[in-house]
């Protein structure tokens, strides 16, 4: 089976429709699936629940998708960087499950494992613990969380072969392993594309069983999302 599509909306195609689930990988701006993302704010699908650690920022990421009014709810940790985000919210008009970052996290991995729910102590006692089931493990209180899965994943890789192995750079590997765990279908865009077998076996974090469909981001755009700078010393 050719996994490997010419780009973004044809390895997306039938695969979008409205009130879908998806998993956007990515931390901030780092490791997100860019090109995925942009084709589908082209394809106009609505009424979105996106499971991803936060919303971009203004005019990039999963900002994009809010813009265009795509995103019906948000499943995230983080969503401080996104002023449309914030406004949405307050006006109403946006759903929002907030989830400690930890706990986020394990609830992709969980889904992934076929593990339908766990217990943790995060959140015990706030907010985020209220209409949870709360069970006591050796004098300790624990609240229930589900685990979670999507129709859809999409993530970003450095490498990847033309079966769907995934070898991720650095940071930009944040949600993006656990996520490709957790959809029906997962798409990948990859920096480097290459040939079964040309690279060590060890270094695949998602084997390619993962992955249905694969396109390659040959010149990724790599923004930065807050630039801190010092001056030069004078010499």
């Amino acid at each position: 089976m050719n996994k490997v599509h010419k780009d973004a909306t044809a390895a997306l195609a039938g695969l979008l429709r409205n009130g879908m689930t998806i998993m956007s990988g990515g931390f901030g701006l780092c490791g997100i699936p860019e090109l995925l993302i942009k084709a589908i704010r082209e394809a106009g699908v609505k009424d979105l629940t996106v499971i991803s650690n936060n919303a971009g920022i203004d005019g990039a990421g999963l900002g994009l998708l809010l813009e265009a009014g795509q995103i019906a709810k948000m499943i995230s940790s983080y969503v401080g960087e996104n002023k449309l985000f914030a406004e949405q919210y307050l006006a109403g008009k946006l759903k929002l499950e907030f989830n400690p970052q930890g706990t986020l996290a394990e609830r992709i991995r969980a889904g992934g494992a076929g593990i339908p729910a766990f217990f943790t102590k995060t959140g015990f006692g706030t907010i985020i613990a209220e209409g949870k089931d709360v069970r006591e493990f050796d004098g300790e209180s624990y609240i229930m969380e589900r685990g979670l899965t999507a129709d859809l994943a999409i993530v970003h890789a450095w490498k990847g072969d033309t079966e769907g192995n995934l070898v991720y750079r650095k940071t930009a590997r944040n949600f993006n392993p656990v996520m490709a765990t957790a959809g029906q279908v997962t798409v990948a865009e990859v920096e480097h594309l290459s040939e079964p077998g040309t690279f060590d076996p060890d270094h695949i974090v998602t084997p390619g069983i993962f992955v249905q469909r694969i396109i390659h981001a040959k010149n990724a755009e790599k923004r930065i999302e807050q630039r801190t700078t010092r001056p030069r010393p004078t010499p």
